[in-house]
């Protein structure tokens, strides 16, 4: 089996066109199709409904596509283990896309300061991938906020994330900084209901968004108020370019990491899990409301 016809036939999943998995491949679309061709002969299949405006997996395209992506995690993880000189000097690791700018890039960094020898696989998925991913044995750990309750997954605490509401405009109330310039972070399910509890009242937020980065960012360009990790935003409340709305009650988060019962590299998990920073319960210098 040729891998490459396995990763082209993900390309043209993930984009739903083979003029689109052409540019990402860096091939013609020409070739793109000839592989997808090579691909459905190998196996008797047919593996795409290619219709006018869209492209979609059939069923047996379907089955095919969580082998196809662990095979090809398999080895990748194979070809850096070989040549990392022994599966004991390598980490396979996933985070949720929520965490890495909260939590995990700095943490990633910790990790290779500690261990310069180790080699790394780190992606950022989402929790019900990266679960997957546990489960099928392509990841040794995996760090996320909600994590699915499994008998033959370990589930550790390792970071408390404190959110607090700042705004773009000083001196803001709470009541105008939930109205119509708030951007809703999606910081998954149980920060959702505690948002609900806090702010029975508050109007329907007319921005929602996914991550973090993605509200730090829309504030610095056009403004607003948003319930952001302290970490992120301790910069910006120092410079004055964000302040922090006063009343506004902070949240918590919880980062989990995730990782098999009879793991193999358990106790360089648990090492390497004991990097993780302290929260930031009182940042030095930042101008919380008291």
């Amino acid at each position: 089996m040729d891998l490459e016809l396995l990763r082209t036939f993900l390309e043209v999943e993930r984009t739903r066109h083979f003029g689109r998995a052409a540019d990402a491949l860096h091939l013609t679309q020409a070739a793109i199709s000839s592989r997808v061709r090579r691909l459905e002969a190998l196996l008797g299949v047919t593996l795409f409904d290619r219709g006018h405006r869209d492209i979609r997996l059939t069923p047996q395209g379907a089955r095919l596509k969580r082998y196809a992506e662990q095979l090809i995690a398999q080895w990748r993880k194979a070809r850096q283990d070989v040549g990392a000189g022994g599966a004991d000097l390598q980490l396979a690791l996933g985070g949720s896309l929520r965490l890495w700018d909260v939590a995990l890039q700095d943490w990633l960094h910790d990790v290779k300061r500690s261990r310069p020898e180790l080699a790394i696989i780190a992606e950022a998925n989402t929790p019900e991938v990266l679960t997957r991913r546990l489960l099928d044995g392509l990841l040794d750990v995996a760090l996320m906020l909600e994590p699915a309750q499994l008998e033959v997954l370990k589930i550790v605490e390792v970071a408390a994330i404190e959110l607090r509401l700042v705004s773009t405009a000083a001196h803001q109330s709470l009541e105008a900084a939930l109205g119509e310039g708030y951007v809703m972070v999606d910081w998954g399910l149980a920060q959702a209901l505690m948002h609900r509890r806090a702010f029975p009242d508050a109007p329907e937020p007319r921005m929602r968004l996914a991550q973090g980065k993605m509200a730090l960012s829309f504030l610095h360009t056009l403004g607003g108020s948003a319930y952001l990790p302290a970490r992120m935003v301790v910069d910006d409340l120092r410079a004055g370019t964000l302040h922090a709305v006063r009343d506004a009650p902070p949240m918590s988060l919880t980062a989990h990491a995730v990782y098999p019962v009879r793991s193999a590299r358990e106790a360089l998990i648990v090492e390497l899990l004991g990097l993780f920073r302290p929260p930031p319960r009182e940042l030095p210098g930042t101008p919380w409301p008291g």
